[in-house]
Parts: C-alpha cells; sequence; structure tokens
C-alpha cells in the first residue's frame, strides 16, 4: 500500500506555517500548521471546530471563493487542510490572511445550530481567535525566501 503525501513529512521537524503539499488532478493541498507536531501543545477540539467554521465561511466568502474546493482539520489536531484550484502558494497565502483577517473580525460564529452543525455545543470563539490571531502573526512571518521556496515546490509540482 502507497504511503500517502501527508505521512511521509518528517513530523519530527516540521514547524508551524503554511505550506504547499500536493498537486493532484489539478486540485492544490496546502498544509496549514498552526501547532507543532508531537510537541504535547494542540488545538482544543472546540476551538479546532470553531476555527473551522470561521474559515470555511471566510474562505467561501472571499475573493477567491470560486477556487476553495475544500478547508477541514487535521486529525491530529495541529493544523488543517485547504485544497484548492487555479491557486499557487502565493495567491493561496494571500486569500488565507484575508480569511484570517475577516475570521477575526467575526463576532459570532457562521452555522452553530443544531440544524447546521453536528456537534453544536462544541465551539469556543474566544479560543479560536487566540490561535487565530497567533497564525495571523506566523503567516505575517514568513518570508519572501519562504514563499518562493513554496510556490517553486508548487511550479514542479504542474
Amino acid at each position: 500500500m502507497d504511503k500517502i503525501p501527508s505521512f511521509q513529512k518528517n513530523h519530527n521537524v516540521l514547524q508551524p506555517g503554511m505550506y504547499f503539499s500536493t498537486l493532484q488532478q489539478g486540485v492544490a493541498t496546502f498544509d496549514l500548521r498552526f501547532k507543532k507536531p508531537n510537541a504535547g501543545d494542540y488545538l482544543s477540539p472546540a476551538a479546532m471546530h470553531t476555527i473551522e467554521h470561521l474559515l470555511a465561511t471566510a474562505l467561501r466568502n472571499g475573493k477567491n471563493k470560486s477556487d476553495i474546493i475544500y478547508f477541514g482539520p487535521m486529525g491530529c489536531r495541529t493544523g488543517f487542510y485547504l485544497l484548492t484550484v487555479h491557486t499557487d502558494y502565493r495567491a493561496a497565502l494571500c486569500c488565507l490572511k484575508d480569511a484570517v483577517r475577516a475570521a477575526l473580525a467575526m463576532d459570532f460564529v457562521p452555522g452553530v445550530k443544531k440544524a447546521e452543525c453536528g456537534n453544536y455545543r462544541s465551539h469556543d470563539l474566544a479560543a479560536a481567535k487566540r490561535e487565530l490571531l497567533g497564525y495571523s502573526d506566523l503567516l505575517d512571518s514568513i518570508t519572501e525566501a519562504q514563499i518562493e521556496y513554496e510556490q517553486k515546490k508548487f511550479e514542479e509540482a504542474k
């Protein structure tokens, strides 16, 4: 059985950030790593669930909404996956920064009625915003050299 791409990454050295992962059938997967893997500091389930609602809503209402295929959590609770079409690393980073800013401006969690959510009681807006604020700072600290490196990986995958 083939090992999937996310299991081929060395999680012992992976740091928080945003990484290009794969390009398959025109769909780009980006690894949005909020936490260092296996370091004991994970996203709480309620904060992670809320971030999923906030960013999924912001991304699907943003300027690149037609390019968003999926946004969802990693089971290890260290981050999220963003799947897009027609979006390279640089554009995805811009789109994500805009979505995080929009999420931080929200004063409610979209889709939390019982009829809208399969675990509607498991949300924590304050914790989600703390995590998003930290991730926003991390996104702003990504250097041009890092952007060029990830962009090159994207281009090589085409």
